[in-house]
């Protein structure tokens, strides 16, 4: 009789700001709850207390400039911390793990919004995370635009959330381009549409990841 095994995803949630990312991670994590699977929800850059702290200093807003270099650098301080400490004991143990952007978002932000080249940080993201990707990436795509109105009314914008409309638009062109280098792994939600239509297009990408999981 063939063995069925059973494994454990790592998906990540990409997007720029004001697509729904942090809604529906948790939409999702109920949802692959109610189906009797162990779930953790984290987030990048963050996760484990040590790399929370480097998330603040990379939020930040300094009179000095941040070099992108060191942004990079420090992105992946914490990347290591949390992917050591957190998803891949979470993983061994069992559980999902959703995270709230992963390593494309460095590709998308650090590459396309700050122009670092890409071979810097794929000689980078080599050393520090060798072949190991999301086995899943949710990308919520919608207009700039959009996603900008979105978040205009919250009450204090990070360093990011603080960049112009440009910037944005070379981020979110940086993960199509990625998605489309890849659509097995990428998942393209159409953010742009009520969120009852958002949680349908997942709904239908889970069943076939659910459907998929075992042999």
């Amino acid at each position: 009789m063939t063995q069925r095994i059973q494994t454990y995803p790592l998906i990540s949630f990409e997007g720029i700001e004001g697509m729904g990312k942090t809604t529906n991670i948790q939409w999702v994590a109920q949802y692959l709850r109610q189906a009797q699977h162990q779930v953790i929800v984290t987030r990048e850059p963050g996760g484990t207390p040590l790399a929370e702290q480097i998330r603040n200093v990379l939020l930040a807003e300094y009179q000095e400039l941040v070099m992108r270099d060191t942004e990079l650098l420090l992105l992946y301080a914490a990347r290591l911390q949390h992917l050591n400490q957190l998803i891949q004991p979470a993983r061994n143990q069992g559980q999902w793990v959703l995270c709230d952007r992963f390593s494309d978002a460095t590709f998308a932000y650090q590459g396309g919004g700050r122009a670092v080249p890409k071979e810097r940080i794929e000689a980078l993201h080599q050393w520090a995370m060798g072949t190991l990707a999301p086995d899943y990436t949710f990308l919520f795509d919608g207009p700039v635009a959009q996603g900008l109105a979105r978040i205009k009314d919250r009450s204090a914008l990070d360093r990011f959330e603080q960049e112009p409309t440009a910037f944005f638009e070379r981020v979110r062109q940086t993960y199509l381009d990625l998605a489309a280098s890849d659509p097995k792994r990428y998942k393209i939600i159409d953010a742009s549409q009520p969120l009852e239509n958002v949680q349908q297009q997942l709904t239908a990408q889970l069943t076939i990841i659910l459907d998929n999981l075992t042999p």
